[in-house]
């Protein structure tokens, strides 16, 4: 007499069943000798339902069978073990990762069916520290979660785009540049945070061509620097005496 029974897989994927497992009060008018199953181990091959065969021998040699269907469960969920990393904004100003970049070796007792991560694309708004979220799921559809820091960076330098620039001294003699007169449209995919000039002011000592440069800040701090000539025409008779 059989009975029909489930088991579960252990953390290494296996799973090992007795005849006394199966065997459902199985007699013998001179009584029984032995029990054996034609199947006792299992593995991740064998998850769902398996006929088996109980072979019931008497003392005196007599034998007769039953079946049984053994149904192999996983529930051991798989260890998912992830990686902090750092990425490079692109010069859009935009970053991608995959759940590869995060995955520090998660495994299941049965196989890995699928790796995901709630965020995947990182834009200026990201730059600093972002907490990802890995969900590992097996083969069987048990699943298991890890949290990365993905520590997002913004190294490319701004574009830097000046124009010369003529300025005419006022009667005291004098004139101020802006950095923004020298500015031809700098531009950096996360912003610009500042411009300024080596040179701003000038006088009767900077008549004709004055290199200046102009120094472009981006908002996460990367710099870079373009030359121009501030012009200063000659200062009238008029105003010398």
């Amino acid at each position: 007499i059989c009975q029909d029974i489930t088991v579960q897989l252990d953390a290494a994927g296996s799973v090992t069943i007795a005849a006394v497992d199966v065997d459902n009060g199985s007699s013998d008018n001179c009584a029984v000798q032995s029990l054996v199953l034609d199947q006792t181990a299992f593995d991740c091959n064998d998850v769902g339902d398996n006929t088996v065969i109980l072979t019931v021998t008497d003392i005196n040699g007599n034998t007769s069978t039953c079946t049984s269907t053994v149904t192999i469960e996983d529930a051991q969920n798989p260890s998912a073990t992830c990686q902090d990393i750092t990425i490079q904004l692109d010069a859009t100003g935009n970053a991608s990762i995959t759940s590869t970049d995060i995955n520090n070796g998660s495994a299941g007792n049965c196989g890995i069916q699928s790796l995901d991560l709630d965020i995947t694309d990182f834009t200026c708004a990201d730059v600093g520290d972002n907490t990802v979220t890995l969900t590992v799921t097996d083969v069987n559809g048990n699943t298991s979660t890890c949290t990365s820091t993905v520590t997002v960076e913004d190294n490319v330098a701004p574009v830097a785009i000046c124009q010369d620039f003529t300025v005419t001294l006022d009667p005291s003699g004098t004139a101020v540049v802006d950095p923004a007169d020298i500015d031809n449209g700098s531009t950096d995919a996360c912003g610009i945070q500042s411009l300024a000039l080596d040179q701003t002011a000038f006088d009767c000592t900077s008549p004709g061509d004055n290199t200046v440069i102009l120094t472009v800040t981006d908002v996460n701090g990367n710099t870079a620097t373009c030359t121009a000539t501030v012009t200063v025409p000659p200062v009238p008779n008029a105003f010398k005496r």
